[in-house]
């Protein structure tokens, strides 16, 4: 596993912990897209340069071979005409060439490598990105479905729309109080009533009886 891949696995592994920590997952989730969208752009700019190194290695190589293929040609038709020197001089310098070729051939080489390395972390970096943005699309919906419906628990508590059958319950008992109450008025009332009626039928038979005894007395002394 390549040490960027190792780098990424960690960063993601900080995400999963601090996203099942975070009140806001979404505002983490965009932290994270925008250090993403950094790594992204830092990383398209690093492969566009290796891409231009690599063309000017190419180019390296391909005049190196150029010349030491001339310089062989060269060469042979100098042993020809017959001229050892000039086939000698011919032959050092496609040895230079040959040396120059093995040398950029390699740098090419490990050029060409890093270009594709570093194409691979530009495509698991845009595949992340695109993975991250498409789960923050997710949770920021399930982030206001939350939001609009603890909007509607609060509406609902404000107006007490859960307690209607208790409200109506308690206006139930208020009302039979007061009927109550009215008709233990009533019942007083009446009970006055009752009560004086019969007081004037007592006070009458009282004053009927001290009549009676009145005139018993008033026959006994004119009898005297």
């Amino acid at each position: 596993m390549s040490v960027f891949r190792r780098m990424r696995d960690i960063t993601v592994a900080n995400l999963n912990e601090k996203l099942e920590q975070s009140q806001d997952p979404v505002k983490l989730i965009d932290q994270f897209l925008y250090t993403t969208r950094e790594e992204i752009s830092e990383a398209e700019r690093l492969y566009q340069q290796y891409a231009n190194h690599t063309k000017q290695l190419q180019h390296q190589v391909d005049q190196a071979t150029s010349m030491r293929n001339r310089r062989e040609e060269q060469a042979l038709l100098a042993l020809k005409a017959g001229e050892d020197n000039l086939a000698k001089l011919a032959l050092q310098e496609k040895i230079i060439y040959e040396e120059k070729l093995e040398q950029y051939g390699g740098l090419l080489e490990q050029s060409r490598q890093s270009l594709l390395e570093l194409e691979q972390q530009l495509g698991e970096l845009k595949m992340e990105y695109q993975s991250v943005y498409s789960k923050r699309q997710y949770y920021a919906a399930r982030m206001e479905t939350l939001r609009l419906q603890q909007r509607m628990n609060q509406r609902a508590a404000a107006y007490g729309g859960g307690d209607i059958p208790k409200m109506f319950g308690r206006l139930e008992d208020q009302l039979t109080d007061w009927e109550l109450e009215a008709k233990s008025l009533r019942d007083l009332r009446r009970m006055g009533q009752e009560y004086a009626v019969q007081a004037g039928e007592t006070v009458a038979t009282v004053l009927e009886r001290e009549l009676a005894k009145l005139k018993e007395k008033l026959n006994k002394d004119g009898k005297e």
